[in-house]
């Protein structure tokens, strides 16, 4: 039975890798082919003919089989690609995995490089950003897979006066987390912040996934790895309530809306390739938008800033009362001590400074 598995996808393989046949797919070939932007060189604009093609209408794609031994790998076969190896499961399935230790383009994993902090990218300006950039999320290979599926608890946007940069998506601890795309661990620590334990991915496609609150993490900055690899463990480390896991999506460093790539409930990735926009960096600039809460929010802030704007303040001097700069200021001696948190009977300072309004 094996062998007659052997057989069929070798045959499979062949017309996969060199006609591009297979799925009706392009032909697989090297990891440069799967970002459009690599990480050395300035993100050049998309041209209005790809950002047209962008437009139509998206095809999902569906997480492939998780690298979890279960089912347990049986075997690893070679393809008419040398960069393609084909993994065989116990329970008759395959998939095709990259072989990290055929030579590719290594810009990506390169420029703004560092395992010791969170940020490298905090020289890269937003302004310097193309307005619009295609990214081709997966490539031929199809190689993607949620990091957890389920409900969202908390979206991408503003949380309680603060930028929540990604989603949260509850779990129960110990939970398994995985690779989004095939990619390199560029960050793997216990950061005592408010990600906790937290493991940042840089994949092949030029994006970043962060992973926070983890209870335990599975893979070292450096690390290659795969689509639908575990590479942590759910928990509630760093700032949290309860378990879940704090999902973000960064391109040089500035985040947004996770959503945009991958439905949480189904687990399905949204298109194969994602017109990302430099608008959508913008803490406001949700997947699902809803507008009358972004109209409320504006309407906030113009309402704190006014109220801000009519505050005065008084410097006591000698001889003050507090009748007396009520008075001057067209108020009342309550009103002061309502403002100031004090009572009508306190001795004044010299020097201390009263909100008068």
């Amino acid at each position: 039975m094996k062998t007659a598995i052997r057989t069929a996808i070798l045959t499979i393989s062949a017309a996969f890798c060199t006609t591009g046949s297979y799925a009706q797919e392009p032909a697989a070939t090297t990891t440069a082919e799967t970002a459009i932007v690599a990480a050395n060189t300035a993100p050049a604009e998309t041209p209005a003919a790809a950002v047209a093609t962008t437009n139509t209408k998206p095809a999902p794609v569906a997480p492939v089989k998780e690298l979890d031994n279960k089912p347990l790998v049986v075997d690893t076969l070679p393809s008419i690609n040398e960069a393609i190896k084909i993994v065989l499961f116990n329970d008759n399935t395959w998939r095709y995995v990259r072989d990290r230790e055929i030579p590719q383009d290594s810009s990506i994993y390169v420029k703004y490089w560092d395992s010791t902090i969170i940020s490298p990218y905090r020289e890269v300006e937003l302004s310097s950003l193309p307005q619009s950039v295609a990214i081709a999320l997966v490539d031929s290979l199809k190689s993607y897979h949620y990091p957890y599926k389920g409900r969202i608890s908390s979206h991408y946007g503003p949380r309680r006066r603060r930028n929540h940069n990604g989603v949260d998506l509850p779990l129960k601890e110990g939970d398994p987390v995985y690779a989004t795309f095939d990619g390199r661990v560029r960050f793997s620590q216990d950061t005592k912040t408010g990600y906790g334990n937290l493991v940042i991915i840089r994949h092949d496609n030029g994006l970043e996934t962060y992973m926070g609150h983890l209870s335990k993490r599975l893979v070292e900055a450096g690390d290659w790895v795969t689509a639908g690899q575990i590479v942590a463990l759910g928990g509630s480390t760093g700032r949290s309530t309860g378990p879940h896991l704090h999902f973000e999506t960064r391109y040089y460093g500035q985040s947004f809306d996770p959503e945009r790539l991958i439905d949480f409930s189904s687990g399905m990735l949204r298109r194969e390739t994602f017109l990302l926009k430099r608008s959508y960096f913008d803490i406001y600039s949700k997947y699902d938008q809803n507008f009358e809460d972004e109209i409320a929010n504006e309407e906030d802030d113009k309402r704190e800033a006014a109220e801000e704007a009519a505050k005065r303040y008084y410097v006591v001097r000698k001889g003050d009362t507090l009748s007396g700069i009520a008075v001057k200021y067209h108020t009342t001696v309550t009103r002061i001590c309502q403002l100031n948190g004090i009572n009508r009977n306190k001795t004044l300072s010299i020097g201390k400074r009263l909100r008068v309004r």
